[in-house]
This record gives C-alpha cells, structure tokens and sequence, in this order.
C-alpha cells in the first residue's frame, strides 16, 4: 500500500469470490426494505412495487459507473480516491468524509431497527440497549481479520438469501392452494382504492424513503483493495444485483402485498403509534395466524439489519484508511496491524456510532426516522458525485486512447438520468415535513466541509514551508 509507514503492515486479500458476492447482496437487502417499507406503504400503496423498481435501477446504473472505476483501478477507499483523482482536491476530500459519515448514519439506522426487531420477543427490553449489545459484537468481528469479517457476512446474507426465497417460496403456496385465507389474492395489488390508492404523488413523495433502501449497495466498492482477482468477482456481482433487485425487492413485495390487503397491513402496523415499530413482512404471517413463520421471519430481519451494519463498519474503516493514505484524514489512521486490521479506523468510526445509542434512549419512536432522512441526503451526494466522477473518469479514458474492461450503461446519458434522478429526490424531500431539514443541511454540511479542507491545506502548507525553512 503506498503511503504507509514502515511499521504498518497492510491490507490482506482475504476476501474470496463468494465473500464480495455475498457481500454485495448485503448491502441490498437490510432495514430499507423490511422496516422501512412499512412507512412507505402509507404513502404509496401497492404502487411501491414500481418505486423499489425505478429506485432499484438507478442504483444498479450507480454501481455501473463504480464498478467501471474500480475494475481499472482497485483501489481503498474507492469514491474519494476517483473523486480526487479526476474531479479535484475537494471532490475528493468531500466525498470521503461524505461517504463515511454516510455508513455511519445507516451504522447507526440498522441499530435502532435491531432494537425494534427484539421487541418483537422480549418487548420490555428499550432498543438503546439492544443497539449496546450488537454495536459491541459486530465492532468485535471488525476488529477481527478480513477473513472472520467476509465468513461472518458470507452467513449472515446466506441467512437472508435462504429466508427470503423460503419466504416467497411460502407466500406462493399460500396463495395458490388458498391455504392463505379468502383475503390472500393477488387482486389486493389493486382491488383497495387501486394500483395507485394515493395518486401517483403518494409514490412520489415516497421514493425518498425508497431510495434508502439501496443506500448500501456501494459499499461493494470497498472490497476492491482485499479482493483476490478484484477484476473478474466485482463486476460479476454488479451485474447480480439488478436479479438480486427483482428477485428480492420486487418478487418479495409482490407477494408480501397479495397475501393480505394494503390497508389492513397498514392498520396493523399503525397500531402502536409508531409506523416503524415492526417488520410488514414479520406481521403480515402473524396476521395469517402462522407464528412459527413470523419468528423465523423476525430472526431474518435481525441478521439483515446486523449484516447491513457489519458491512458499513467494514466499508467505514476502509474509507477512513483510504482518506489518511491520501492525505485528507488524519496520518495516524493510516496504521494497519500485521493482520492486516486498520484498527485505529474503526475504533473511530465505532466512536461516533455509538451516538446510536443516544438517540435510542432519548428519541426511541422518532429516532429511525431521523436517522433515514439524514442517510438519504448524505447518500444524494454519494450518488451525485459517484456519478460525474465517472463523467470525468472516461473523459480521461477517452482522451488518452483507453477502452474500460467494464462499461457503465449509456455513458454519458446514464450519468444525466443519474444526477436528475438525484435533483429530483431533493425536491421530494423538500415536500416532506419531516425530512426538509435533512436537505436544509446539505449545504451546511458541504460548506462545513469547505471549511475543514481550506484548514488541512493551510496546515500542509505550513508544513511543506518549515521543511524547506530546515533544509536550508
């Protein structure tokens, strides 16, 4: 790894071809879907099939242009570093930190949504100290090797993987032997107020929430430094994730929604005050009086929403090590241990997750919530700046005569869809009571940013000028 010190040691390529597949499918599939989707049911409806669709294939367009920037160069710390290398100094230096404070919220969103999750058993347990208690297992494994990290994601996906095919796989059986009950029909995707009960604005002012939901597919970008043959498994699984993304979101949800009507799942679920305190998917088989399918249900959501975050503490330590490398995080978090282990990088990224913990014991009913609206403005720019530092990446490929092994979709139409799509979920947030502040802090938070680069280089400066001063 260049720019490392002498005692540190490095990065290991522990990470196995089934390890990037599977990790690429747990950053898909967490806390957007299973717990998030019950607030986007309230807005749109049996019309949120075709919002995880769009939603989904913007993402995979996303991870496209990354994956062509990674297949060229495999590199930690991937956005910052193309983002710096063809965009400019403070492309680079925001994207790293945008990223990292992007997988600390959605660290911090999986948390709270554990909490949620094992309320389901023991109700009289607050979910500030169930997010305690699996903050300090998943930093555990983290702290680990490369190895223990992929194995530990390998299971927790494969957990999901089987449990949703088993899951669809039951709900079809349901359906068409009718052992489901007279409500269980695939007219409920249109028999109560429609397709579309709230208007085609219901679905538009729900992609916002949606969008979260793909907020973690990125992170495979992360893998390329430990991934062993970085330039054939990176691109096989991009190229998964648009059958993850029918398979998982679409199929799921379309059978989830025919079992029992919208409206009744919503009233269920609004039941306690909060539209967020449980999994549609776990209620929807306890409605049907199948409990021993709603607690394996419940035990899924669990290990999705631990996986989601074993995978962001996973991708924040990488991004922090990356940021140091180059310069625009502090030159300490550079150090890697001889296994292999940034250690200091998570240990800082765990600090300010554990702020999760806070929210819980302070805000308990509002804290996902918040908590989703700020990884979604934070996961705008991530996207934005993804995607013209692809633009300016293949322009610089194109002026120097290269072809990318791994070509993005419609360059550089794609990239236009990508950045309207962007401005477009800003202007839904703008609509929304409850999510405006996140977009009101977008700019304090870039010129926040401005200020913290403008001081780094100050501080360069200063150094490189005492330098030559001692060697004169």
């Amino acid at each position: 790894m260049s720019g490392q010190n002498s005692h540190s040691g490095e990065l290991k390529r522990g990470l196995k071809n089934r390890h990037i597949q599977l990790i690429a499918l747990g950053g898909a599939i967490g806390t957007g879907l299973f717990l998030g989707s019950a607030g986007v049911l309230k807005s749109a409806g049996p019309s949120m099939i075709l919002g995880y669709a769009i939603c989904g294939f913007i993402a995979f367009m996303i991870m496209r242009q990354l994956g062509e920037m990674i297949v060229e160069e495999p590199v930690a710390g991937s956005f910052s570093h193309f983002a710096h290398k063809y965009w400019g100094g403070f492309a680079g230096f925001l994207s790293g930190w945008n990223c990292w404070i992007l997988y600390i919220l959605v660290g911090m969103s999986e948390l709270t949504a554990v909490g949620k999750y094992i309320h389901y058993w023991a109700p009289d347990i607050p979910t500030w100290a169930s997010a305690a208690a699996f903050f300090i297992l998943i930093n555990a494994i983290n702290l680990a090797n490369v190895k223990v990290f992929g194995e530990a994601e390998f299971w927790f996906a494969i957990i999901k993987v089987v449990a949703i095919v088993g899951m669809i796989a039951l709900g079809s059986y349901l359906l068409v032997s009718g052992h489901g009950g007279p409500q269980a029909s695939v007219t409920n995707l249109w028999s109560h107020g429609g397709f579309f009960p709230n208007g085609v604005s219901g679905l538009v002012m729900a992609m916002a929430i949606i969008m979260f939901s793909f907020g973690g597919l990125e992170m495979l970008g992360f893998t390329a430094a430990e991934a062993d043959k970085p330039k054939t498994v990176i691109p096989k699984a991009i190229n998964q994730v648009i059958y993850r993304i029918l398979i998982f979101y679409i199929g799921a949800l379309v059978v989830l929604l025919s079992l029992t009507p919208w409206d009744s799942l919503l009233t269920t679920l609004n039941a306690s005050g909060d539209a967020y305190s449980g999994s549609p998917f776990v209620q929807v088989f306890s409605m049907l009086g199948s409990d021993t399918a709603a607690h394996i249900l419940n035990f899924v959501v669990l290990t999705a929403a631990l996986s989601v975050y074993n995978s962001g503490t996973y991708c924040n330590s990488r991004m922090l090590l990356g940021m140091a490398e180059q310069g625009d995080a502090p030159r300490a978090l550079a150090k890697i241990d001889k296994r292999g282990v940034p250690v200091r990088s998570i240990l800082a990224s765990a600090a300010i997750t554990l702020v999760a913990v806070l929210l819980n014991y302070l805000i308990p009913q509002h804290a996902l919530e918040l908590l989703m609206s700020l990884v979604v403005a934070t996961l705008v720019i991530n996207w934005a700046m993804i995607s013209y530092s692809h633009f300016k990446f293949r322009q610089h490929m194109n002026q120097s005569g290269q072809a990318p092994l791994f070509k993005a979709l419609w360059y550089p139409y794609g990239n236009y869809v990508c950045l309207a799509f962007v401005v477009f979920i800003l202007g839904v947030m703008l609509l929304i009571p409850g999510i405006q502040i996140s977009v009101y802090a977008i700019p304090v938070w870039v010129v926040f940013m401005w200020v913290c680069y403008l001081i780094k280089n100050k501080r360069e400066a200063r150094h490189e000028l005492a330098v030559a001063a001692a060697a004169k």
